[in-house]
């Protein structure tokens, strides 16, 4: 009988609210007591990134040292947003690539219509283009700390299904489909907490605000809202999960095809008058 030990699980982990989040630290900490876990995260805040490449980033990567459940441990911070923090990371920092990409603890939860202006989420599906699975994490929030590293936020239960995820993940053989599972925690939440399968919601769970201002050259930030419409919220959505309190997780596939029937599509577009 071969009773050598397998090797631990690597892990890469990232966020977009930053390398000094308190939410990345706190889902490092969890990690760790998986496998070996890479701090690769973007040296500035940069939530909103959604999975962009701004030909303007500068690539540059910035070791940081940090300790992690006690031990010394390097972290890399690098000059441009989630998705690129996670492109450096599988080019350059990481061979092989790792057994999963994990992206969070953001602060304020990502759901809805809305998920592709994540950077969290694009973190993920990022690095479930390169095909490692990703695991995608947010905890709901007030919006003022949305863009802070107030550590007025409690992680805690957030990192508890964090690591819970992510050891169900690890353990599951890789199913079709499944490229990043997004996973949103109430605020409220204790690791008692049930847990669903839900789908992305079609509502806008946040809205844009109109920007006073007495010129349209002026400088203006739209800013946000949040608004859930009760009359049009799906009950087996993610957004009705956190609604219900419970926790939401959504898989997510690098597959955006409308799930429309492609021969029929085709056949009304051909019966289409054309311009």
């Amino acid at each position: 009988m071969n009773t050598t030990p397998l090797p631990p699980k690597r892990i890469l982990l990232t966020n977009d609210d930053g390398i000094r989040s308190p939410g990345l630290w706190a889902a490092a900490e969890a990690l760790a007591q998986l496998g070996d876990v890479t701090v690769v995260a973007p040296r500035l805040q940069s939530s909103g990134a959604g999975r962009s490449m701004p030909a303007t980033s500068e690539g540059r990567i910035h070791s940081e040292a940090a300790t992690l459940n006690g031990h010394a441990v390097t972290a890399y911070a690098v000059d441009g947003t989630p998705a690129q923090a996670v492109q450096h990371a599988l080019v350059e920092l990481l061979d092989p690539y790792p057994d999963l990409v994990v992206a969070g603890i953001n602060y304020g939860e990502n759901v809805g219509s809305g998920v592709t202006i994540s950077g969290t989420v694009g973190a993920a599906l990022e690095g479930a283009s390169f095909g490692v699975p990703g695991l995608a994490v947010s905890l709901q929030t007030m919006p003022e700390y949305h863009l802070s590293h107030s550590h007025a936020v409690d992680f805690s239960t957030a990192a508890f299904f964090t690591r819970q995820f992510a050891a169900r993940l690890l353990g599951l053989e890789r199913v079709a489909d499944l490229d990043v599972l997004k996973v949103e925690v109430p605020g409220d939440a204790t690791p008692q907490t049930p847990w669903r399968v839900t789908r992305l919601s079609r509502t806008r769970y946040y809205l844009p605000n109109k920007p006073n201002r007495a010129s349209l050259t002026d400088a203006a930030h739209l800013g946000y809202r949040l608004q859930v419409e009760p009359e049009l919220l799906e009950p087996d959505s993610d957004v009705g999960a956190l609604v219900d309190r419970v926790v939401s997780v959504t898989p997510l596939s690098l597959d955006l095809t409308s799930r429309v029937d492609l021969s029929r599509l085709a056949d009304q577009l051909r019966a289409g008058r054309a311009a």
